[in-house]
């Protein structure tokens, strides 16, 4: 029974559920309407043709007439009428194809489910391919002059119209309270800086009034192309999406990250899309992604970490073999919205496969790194921290992006938090903070907590929200607390990188520790994700109040007088907590988006039943809404 409801739900997905009972029938009448649209089209083409040949024939004995009189010459107007004509026809016979390939792609994938479905009981999501199709990326997304492309709303040809509570289309025009305005006047005083300084690279740096390039792909303005339309910032929309029809350029001879590229990049395009409705930024995100697919090409179907946009070579960092576990399983949300976007199956297959091969060699805590030859775990220290901690996040994400059908997502997510509850989470002395902390590689228990680990907050409660244990709800609390608390006992009020906790009863002295390596400050948004994500649920006004104390250190102590913020290198130095001279995609991406979000009175502003956010905060559409 699960394997037909998997068949089934990929069906549904697809919009081709009858063709599992009569899809011969409805295939043949289909193949053959558009075999006589074809047929028309080469018959009025051919029409058209001849009438040229005629009237060429004509204007040349026309042309005879004139050396004995002074008939005035023809109108050239026919030629061009007819000219327009056979280019109509062909772009119709062009379109005609098309619509024939993408049919085709669909009815293949739904056969597959189906053939599965009737099988031995797996779900179609475990399929093993024994190849990854690439996507041409000449075709897909090829527009003429994409400049020009003025798409404003989703082909009626692919997956159904996605209808949430919130108006989608131009950017998003609602009433700001104060601490809203406050936060969009924040966000202009950056994007100032950016647009003056470093517009269309890939990042700012505020000191000194320049920028750095990453990947060459406008980082912080693709990143913050949802932020501008939640923010209704009109102008400044439409001046991004200037750049990103003209000026992006995706096949460069360059080798840039996968996971980085995806959640930014192409997270930032299809939030955009979804948002806007705008299918420039499909085309484009489609463009992008196929650069991206042939990182899966290795024997193991775990891929590998960096991708040459133009020539599609891949390879490992140039400091490891392996491939950062976060990473490999942090990019599943933006390919299978990209399948369910475009009908093009081979990017959710993609990344389906690289999580079951994971899953066929773990469960539950996850080491940092894996193979992407052998596909094997490199057993080490099992974290919530860096290369680890969106792992936990996508486990839950991709199941509610499911509409809370693909069961494997939540089996695995359960057991992952069941071992962080008994492995991982301790108190702190003499207060009794709850965090989470590090399992070394000979299980000896490490006090250490990122700042990144401040996401499961918010992913604890959002599972609650869908019907997980309530005891979740209690954990993301108190971790929300100490989160929190690793900001207000700050001398500027903001976290560091690292926190330590003391651990040792009876002695005294501050449950929070710094060291002098983790004292700095980038910027983060994981804490004001989780604080927008338990207000957006509980109504609890102390969230907002913490949210705007941690907006109001920012403004005291990383904002650049002259334009944008900077990450600091001191957290307890009030007097000189020391710019670093760079502002992260993410602060606009993520960390103002946030604050905008926990302060938005209204609940249907991407609202958590019917968006899912990747972990750049790029909302995508659950399925069940689509």
């Amino acid at each position: 029974m699960k394997s037909s409801r998997s068949a089934d739900a990929l069906l549904e997905l697809g919009g081709l559920r009858t063709l599992s009972t009569s899809g011969r029938l409805l295939l043949g009448l289909f193949r053959r309407r558009l075999l006589w649209r074809s047929f028309l089209a080469m018959v009025a083409l051919f029409a058209c043709s001849g009438a040229i040949i005629v009237w060429a024939g004509l204007s040349r004995d026309g042309g005879r007439r004139r050396a004995l009189s002074v008939a005035p010459p023809p109108s050239s107007e026919p030629f061009r009428e007819a000219s327009q004509s056979v280019q109509a026809l062909r772009h119709q016979l062009e379109k005609v194809e098309e619509e024939s390939e993408q049919l085709w792609r669909r009815v293949k994938w739904v056969e597959q489910a189906e053939e599965k479905g009737r099988g031995d009981g797996e779900e179609y999501a475990q399929f093993q391919l024994t190849d990854v199709p690439a996507v041409d990326a000449d075709r897909v997304g090829r527009e003429d002059d994409l400049a020009d492309f003025d798409g404003r709303h989703v082909n009626a040809n692919s997956w159904p119209q996605f209808t949430p509570s919130m108006p989608l289309g131009p950017p998003l025009r609602s009433k700001h309270n104060n601490r809203q305005k406050a936060v969009v006047d924040a966000f202009r005083h950056a994007w100032k800086a950016y647009r003056l300084h470093a517009w269309g690279k890939d990042e700012l740096k505020p000191v000194s009034r320049s920028s750095n390039e990453w990947f060459g792909l406008g980082l912080t303005l693709v990143d913050s192309l949802d932020t501008l339309w939640l923010m209704g910032l009109e102008e400044e929309w439409r001046e991004a999406r200037e750049w990103v029809a003209r000026s992006m350029e995706p096949a460069q001879d360059r080798y840039v990250n996968l996971f980085e590229t995806t959640i930014r990049v192409v997270g930032g395009l299809l939030g955009a899309f979804h948002l806007s409705q705008d299918e420039l930024f499909l085309h484009r995100a489609a463009e992008l992604g196929s650069r991206l697919i042939p990182s899966f090409q290795t024997p193991s179907r775990i891929p590998y970490s960096d991708v040459n946009l133009l020539t599609g070579n891949a390879r490992p960092p140039k400091w490891s073999p392996d491939s950062s576990v976060a990473e490999v399983s942090s990019i599943q949300l933006e390919f299978r919205d990209l399948t369910h976007s475009l009908g093009e199956p081979s990017y959710q297959e993609a990344v389906d496969t690289a999580m079951d091969v994971l899953q066929s060699r773990v469960s539950g805590l996850v080491p940092q790194f894996v193979n992407p030859k052998t596909g094997d775990l490199k057993h080490g220290i099992l974290t919530l921290g860096a290369r680890a901690d969106s792992y936990y996040e996508y486990l839950l994400k991709q199941w509610l992006q499911s509409g809370r059908t693909e069961e494997k997502f939540l089996r695995w997510y359960q057991v992952a938090v069941e071992q962080i509850e008994t492995k991982l989470v301790r108190e702190s002395e003499p207060s009794q903070l709850t965090f989470v902390g590090e399992l070394l590689r000979n299980d000896q228990f490490s006090p250490k907590m990122d700042h990144l680990a401040c996401f499961l907050p918010g992913v604890l409660a959002l599972g609650t929200h869908h019907g997980l244990p309530e005891g979740h709800m209690e954990l993301a609390r108190e971790l929300m607390y100490t989160c929190y608390q690793m900001y207000e006992q700050s001398p500027t009020g903001l976290s560091p990188e690292i926190t330590h906790f003391n651990m040792k009863p009876g002695i005294g002295g501050e449950d929070l520790l710094i060291q002098p390596l983790d004292r700095h400050n980038q910027l983060r948004p994981e804490t004001v994700e989780s604080l927008f994500v338990l207000y957006r649920l509980t109504k609890d006004s102390q969230y907002r109040d913490w949210g705007w104390r941690i907006f109001q250190a920012i403004e005291a102590y990383t904002k650049v007088p002259e334009g944008g913020y900077s990450s600091i290198d001191n957290v307890e130095d009030t007097e000189n907590p020391g710019f670093r001279d760079k502002m992260e995609s993410f602060f606009l991406s993520e960390t103002l988006k946030y604050l905008f979000l926990l302060f938005c009175d209204d609940d249907n502003v991407l609202s958590l039943d019917e968006w899912v956010f990747n972990t750049e905060a790029h909302p995508l559409p659950i399925w069940s809404h689509r």
